[in-house]
């Protein structure tokens, strides 16, 4: 046999009994028509306008009252039956007709390939008594149009004869395939193109996102003088939308008008959502919009969804109730857009006053309520539905992944393969995305084998999809695979890449990335910056974001929220208010994230602004309330939390474990006691929230740092899970604090069989042993670091000078080192002539050098 598929013998023995009973029937002559000419064609062009319009009970009605028929009847009831998917009726029918020809045969062999049943076409085709061209190219179609473009190739070039059909089949299926550049190759081959072979090749390179090849390609049809259709105008508009070009989309209207397409409302359409697709072309798609000389539902709706999408849902409102008909697509563009604009109570209203939803309305619909983080009543829509499409799944599995239930979303994949279904190309990346998000890798790998059996190895989509689920996994190999493969990679593509290796602690291969890139946007900068804001490369991320506004990119609200980090944690305060002056200028002030971000960089700063900011903002989430609560905890201001923590009660926010952490630590820096005792307790009674160990911790802290030393040990004995040894070193720095040896040592102990390598509980002990002038101690502690091999880490801090942040780390020489020491001193006499006082105790000097040691000791 000619094809790689499994063949069972029934199928064969059911093949042979039809061919025996085929050459039975060949023998009783078809009967003769006396029927009038013009009745047969009237009754034959009955069924198939009937078949066309998918009445086939009716059409086979029609055909079993007439008492005569002819080849093209029997023809075109057969073909109706295979229009209509009915492949079983139109073999017994097939089967029943004496006087079957060539086209009788054909018409059977291309509706089993167009239903994907290629053993049954192609046993069917090897029994044609004889074949044409339009028998071969059918077959072709088949296999191409099921993914076996190797089979649809190999007949291809063993077919006798090929015409302009021929050759636009076999390229089609490369189209479908992804594989441009054999279509490519056989497309240049042709002797005789028609429009159909430019059609095709515009919309394959549209498919695989190489948008510029599309337009070169209908450049190069408008010189050879063909003229374009419907079919063509829409596909070649399609790549003027991805490019994102209103000049070409210009030019291409000239050209729409001079071939009288102008009034063409599908044409029309197409240049609307163009035109809506381009930032900056709504006023452009406005007009165009108004001056079309007729519209359909989709014009229609693409307007309600554009402006929806936009923020502008009253416009969008405006233009529903203009339209006359209110078709289905316009209702569920509006529902949509009531969705997209947080008026999910809308779009539930309008959904039910639909009487019967199509499937678009019933997706529509699960998406905004996923959307709207109402992923439950999602779930009930999703199983109420009559019938599902590929697009329900979806709109299901994508709102599962984005509201964080990565099983369910794979639990729904599993179960739409197991029903015999393709994912879409929408799935397979909300897949990607669930895998990485939980570190399913095995899961992820398995999405990849089926996205190349899907043919989808050359979207862009997927392979972004592919490259970040890779990454979150910490699989960088197969990041590296994924990316070489890729045959057009776009800059989201490259800033994948940015991200995967920064995510992976490569930040020289992240660099180099980015280096490459010949074209880097807004999300290109972000990343990069991003990435050394989370790797502490605090001055290098400024320098890329100054470099960026030099080179005219204006940055987004990501990009904001990077840089403030960076200049907090450098306490570049300057710096930090001059871009809070400009997410004034750039209307990010009264962005969610951008404030959160601004009382985090005041507070690591040192400054009131802080509050400031909160006060002014319109929105606080529960992230803007743990801030401030995190900022007053870091400056010793803890009525000042408990205020901002009454205040969040007061106004109905739910606390989290979070905001109990910071609450407890803000009363501990604070010495208050009792109200620490108080928030403590109201975790779990009140709230329902489980104590953490790092909660534990902090209650230490409260205690100890107060002086209740016994009742801190009593209440780590007393905990009710195990404590690890940030609880115990919580004790032990209370310990030096207060100067009791005796637990102290007993806590050290303790801590250095638990983690025998953390420096920071050597030092403590040592510290306390030298508060107390226990010399021959702290040099014992010093030895047994030796011993065990213990590294302390020298520390580090900034200061500016010359408006440039400078880095200070103990132990080693600084350009600057002579400036900076001047300056502390003058700081030190400056607090000492009020009566500062410093606290040499744990410090072993010689007594005239020993407040110059304190003043330059790290």
């Amino acid at each position: 046999m000619m094809i790689g598929l499994r063949w069972s013998s029934a199928i064969h023995h059911s093949f042979s009994l039809h061919h025996s009973l085929l050459r039975s029937l060949s023998n009783f002559p078809l009967p003769v028509s006396s029927y009038p000419a013009n009745d047969l064609s009237r009754y034959t062009a009955r069924i198939q306008d009937l078949c066309r319009l998918g009445y086939v009970s009716e059409a086979r009605s029609v055909f079993d009252t007439m008492p005569h028929r002819d080849t093209i009847t029997w023809n075109s009831m057969i073909f109706g039956y295979s229009l209509n998917g009915m492949m079983d009726d139109a073999r017994r029918l097939f089967d029943a007709f004496a006087g079957r020809n060539t086209r009788t045969w054909t018409i059977l062999v291309s509706g089993y390939a167009r239903s994907g049943c290629l053993e049954e076409a192609q046993l069917l085709f090897d029994l044609m008594p004889e074949r044409n061209t339009v028998s071969w190219n059918a077959l072709i179609s088949g296999y191409a149009q099921n993914g076996y473009v190797g089979m649809a190739r190999r007949l291809f070039d063993t077919m006798p004869m090929h015409d302009i059909a021929s050759w636009n089949a076999i390229i089609t299926g490369y189209c479908h395939a992804h594989q441009m550049v054999e279509a490519k190759e056989l497309f240049e081959q042709m002797h005789m193109k028609d429009l159909v072979s430019w059609t095709v090749m515009i919309s394959g390179y549209v498919m695989v996102n190489e948008h510029g090849k599309a337009w070169r390609t209908f450049l190069r049809m408008h010189r050879e003088v063909v003229r374009p259709d419907q079919s063509n105008f829409t596909a070649v508009i399609s790549a003027v939308v991805a490019l994102g070009n209103l000049k070409l989309l210009e030019n291409l209207r000239t050209l729409v008008i001079k071939t009288n397409f102008e009034g063409d409302v599908v044409v029309g359409t197409a240049i609307l959502n163009a035109y809506t697709k381009d930032g900056g072309g709504l006023d452009e798609a406005v007009k165009f919009f108004e001056q079309m000389p007729e519209r359909n539902e989709y014009s229609w709706s693409t307007m309600i969804a554009t402006f929806a999408h936009t923020g502008l849902l009253d416009d969008a409102i405006s233009i529903y109730e203009r339209d006359p008909v209110k078709s289905l697509a316009s209702q569920t563009a509006m529902l949509t857009g009531y969705a997209q604009n947080g008026r999910i109570s809308a779009a539930k209203i309008l959904f039910e006053q639909i009487p019967n939803p199509s499937v678009v309305s019933w997706n529509a619909m699960i998406a905004g309520y996923a959307q709207n983080n109402m992923l439950d009543e999602a779930k009930q829509l999703f199983h109420r539905m009559p019938m599902r499409n590929a697009v329900s799944w979806s709109a299901m599995i994508a709102g599962c992944a984005q509201n964080g239930e990565n099983e369910e979303a794979l639990h729904l994949l599993s179960e739409l393969h197991r029903l015999g279904m393709l994912p879409s190309l929408s799935s397979l990346t909300s897949g990607f995305f669930a895998s990485g998000n939980i570190g399913a890798l095995e899961f992820g790998r398995q999405l990849h084998s089926l996205s190349l059996k899907a043919g989808s190895q050359f979207n862009s989509y997927v392979n972004n999809g592919l490259i970040t689920m890779y990454a979150k996994c910490k699989n960088i190999e197969a990041v590296s695979g994924v990316f070489r493969w890729m045959k057009a990679r776009d800059t989201v593509s490259w800033n994948s890449l940015i991200t995967a290796l920064s995510q992976n602690n490569m930040m020289e291969d992240a660099r180099i990335a980015f280096d490459k890139m010949s074209k880097r946007d807004v999300v290109s900068w972000t990343a990069i910056i991003s990435a050394y804001t989370q790797a502490e490369n605090w001055n290098e991320a400024l320098k890329l974001f100054l470099k960026m506004l030099n080179e005219g990119i204006l940055p987004n609200s990501l990009t904001i929220t990077s840089v403030l980090s960076a200049c907090g944690s450098l306490a570049a305060t300057n710096l930090g208010r001059q871009i809070h002056g400009l997410t004034f200028k750039m209307g990010y002030d009264l962005e969610l994230f951008v404030g959160n971000a601004l009382i985090t960089m005041y507070f690591k700063c040192g400054c009131a602004d802080s509050f400031w900011v909160f006060y002014e903002m319109f929105e606080c989430d529960i992230v803007t309330w743990n801030s401030m609560l995190a900022g007053c905890a870091q400056h010793g201001l803890g009525r000042e939390a408990v205020e901002i923590f009454e205040q969040m009660k007061s106004e109905q926010v739910l606390p989290n474990a979070v905001t109990f952490l910071v609450l407890l630590c803000a009363c501990s820096h604070g010495g208050l006691v009792d109200e620490g005792w108080h928030y403590f307790k109201s975790m779990s009674k009140v709230y329902g929230i489980m104590p953490s160990r790092e909660h534990y911790a902090s209650m230490v802290d409260l205690l100890g740092r107060a002086g209740y030393l016994s009742e801190a040990e009593e209440f780590i004995e007393n905990m009710p899970i195990e404590p690890d040894s940030v609880v115990w070193a919580a004790l032990l720095g209370a310990c030096r604090i207060h100067q009791n040896v005796e637990l102290g040592r007993r806590v050290a102990e303790r801590l250095f069989d638990m983690d025998p390598q953390d420096s920071g509980n050597y030092v403590l002990l040592s510290n306390l042993y030298a508060s107390l002038g226990l010399w021959d101690e702290v040099e014992e502690v010093r030895k047994l670091m030796i011993d065990r091999h213990v590294i302390t880490r020298p520390g580090y801090s900034w200061t500016q000078i010359k408006k440039k942040i400078k880095p200070v780390t103990a132990n080693i020489q600084q350009e600057h080192i002579g400036v900076i020491y001047a300056t502390m001193k003058e700081f030190y006499n400056n607090m000492k002539d009020p009566g500062y006082d410093s606290d040499l105790k744990s410090l072993k000097y010689d007594a005239e050098e020993e407040e110059d040691a304190h003043l330059y000791h790290s």
